[in-house]
């Protein structure tokens, strides 16, 4: 895959990466660092934490890509005290030396670089806050016993990766979260929301990031 990937510059400085074959980019180009505190961070972590008072917490990530949600994340749980255990699928790693490029190093180069050079299918501590387990699979071969408080739901869009927009996925999510969990997502589509609803979440529509007029937080009911 890598012949299908370049760096770009986002509006907000930050890099995000083009993938050729299927016209998509991993973040917005209107800022990758602010869209991934405003719909995951903001959203998503820091809401489950002020309506739940929970020691740990487990967060699924569908998309680790650059690995900036993680990254984002294990910042946010020092600064905020609390434990995270981090489960991040990714069925096409990119490459180290393309990840080695992008300026995300800015937040954490530390950290950063440790996340993409751990083992994966691993378990792993980060610091008294943060573990981190990342595993090369895909959603659809996926399995846990784990159920997760929070998941960030980061694949590509629907144009582009309609398999993973579908109903049966929708219903596994439910599956997957424990009954005070929410997804959170950039993806706002009508379908999107309707078919979310329609497999158990009450939903809220969101104002989006910088050039998205709205995202979406799902809630197991």
């Amino acid at each position: 895959m890598k012949n299908n990937l370049r760096i770009i510059s986002s509006n907000d400085g930050s890099h995000t990466i083009y993938r050729e074959d299927i016209d998509e980019h991993y973040h917005s180009i209107h800022g990758s660092i602010q869209e991934s505190i405003h719909v995951f961070i903001e959203a998503g972590l820091k809401t489950f934490i002020k309506k739940n008072k929970k020691k740990e917490i487990n967060i699924l990530e569908i998309g680790f890509g650059t690995g900036l949600n993680a990254l984002l994340t294990n910042q946010e749980t020092k600064q905020l005290k609390q434990i995270v255990n981090y489960h991040t699928l990714e069925p096409l790693p990119i490459e180290c030396s393309l990840i080695k490029n992008l300026n995300f190093k800015k937040i954490n180069s530390k950290v950063f670089s440790l996340i993409h050079n751990l083992e994966w299918n691993c378990n792993h501590s980060i610091n008294n806050f943060f573990t981190f387990f990342k595993e090369k699979i895909t959603f659809e071969d996926f399995n846990s016993k784990i159920k997760y408080d929070i998941i960030y739901y980061d694949a590509f869009g629907p144009n582009s990766q309609k398999e993973m927009w579908t109903l049966d996925v929708f219903e596994k999510l439910y599956s997957l979260l424990n009954s005070s969990g929410i997804l959170v997502t950039y993806c706002a589509k009508g379908q999107v929301r309707r078919d979310l609803k329609s497999v158990g979440f009450e939903m809220e529509r969101l104002p989006g990031p910088i050039g998205k007029r709205e995202m979406l937080r799902a809630s197991k009911i």
